[in-house]
């Protein structure tokens, strides 16, 4: 597995690859990596002949008063696991590699993202899109693999590459949730063991709406009191916002509907978690028993 701080290093190597007619998979992250990332390497090694992985926290998705600087790294820890999931070549580059001094450039996906996270953390999807499209200029993947727990940026990510004409297979993957249905996550370290308990209420309103969809209520306010019912139980835990939108355009749905994505976020003390699913009639295999 070969590691590279730099865009003209790791071009080297792609270069080379891609001369052999090899597919290249893309999984970008921030690192901190737990299962749920781990996921997306598989995924991408099962489809792709050559795995890319970039660990890059970047800061321009982060807004002033969030959790930059606490943001939990360890490096060495995930190219440990890289190694063992057969990752083929790391990107790890500074801050100056990737936003050169007087860089001015922004890719911003109008409409998309100020809504969700984008309405809480405004300028958030505008780092997400301006990164995330640099990479994609760098590596030039065939295949792009990212988690189902950020639907929103997926949407997102979606139309950034259908409007400006990426030639990239974009795959979702599934959400990947500890046992009790707690969704992972980079920044489920920060939970004390209270907060930790508490956090269940995410995936506990999400089944809520699940349910009630399932026993055939299809309107729309209702679902969405029903999920917030959940929340009721515990206060220490502060809603965001819990929508039933539709999983491409993330408008607010009139007619509920197979397909419509249920989104929720929550702070627990200073930590923002998210969660969410999309509806079926039929059971959902996802749950835990």
């Amino acid at each position: 597995m070969n590691i590279h701080t730099t865009v003209d290093g790791l071009r080297s190597d792609l270069c080379s690859a891609r001369a052999q007619g090899r597919r290249i998979g893309l999984v970008p992250t921030m690192g901190a990596l737990h299962e749920g990332h781990l996921s997306l390497m598989r995924a991408a090694r099962a489809a792709c002949d050559l795995v890319v992985a970039t660990i890059f926290v970047n800061p321009t998705q982060f807004g002033p008063n969030e959790d930059l600087s606490k943001y939990p790294r360890s490096f060495e820890h995930d190219c440990d696991l890289l190694k063992k999931e057969n990752v083929d070549l790391v990107f790890a580059p500074s801050v100056d590699e990737m936003y050169p001094q007087g860089s001015v450039t922004w890719v911003t996906v109008e409409g998309l993202s100020d809504k969700l996270d984008g309405k809480s953390r405004p300028g958030h999807f505008r780092g997400v899109t301006t990164v995330v499209a640099k990479l994609f200029h760098i590596v030039e993947p065939d295949t792009a693999f990212f988690g189902q727990k950020d639907a929103a940026q997926l949407a997102i990510i979606r139309r950034m590459v259908c409007d400006l004409k990426f030639p990239i297979e974009i795959v979702g993957c599934p959400i990947v949730r500890e046992p009790d249905g707690l969704a992972m996550s980079s920044r489920n370290v920060y939970l004390d063991p209270a907060q930790r308990k508490s956090a269940l209420v995410l995936s506990r309103s999400l089944r809520r709406v699940e349910e009630r969809f399932k026993h055939g209520e299809h309107n729309t306010q209702v679902l969405v009191e029903a999920g917030k019912g959940a929340f009721s139980a515990e206060p220490a835990v502060r809603l965001d916002y819990l929508e039933l939108v539709d999983p491409l355009s993330l408008d607010p749905v009139s007619e509920v509907k197979e397909g419509t994505l249920v989104t929720v976020a929550a702070y627990l003390g200073s930590t923002r978690l998210i969660d969410n699913l999309v509806l079926a009639s039929s059971s959902n295999p996802t749950w835990p028993a």
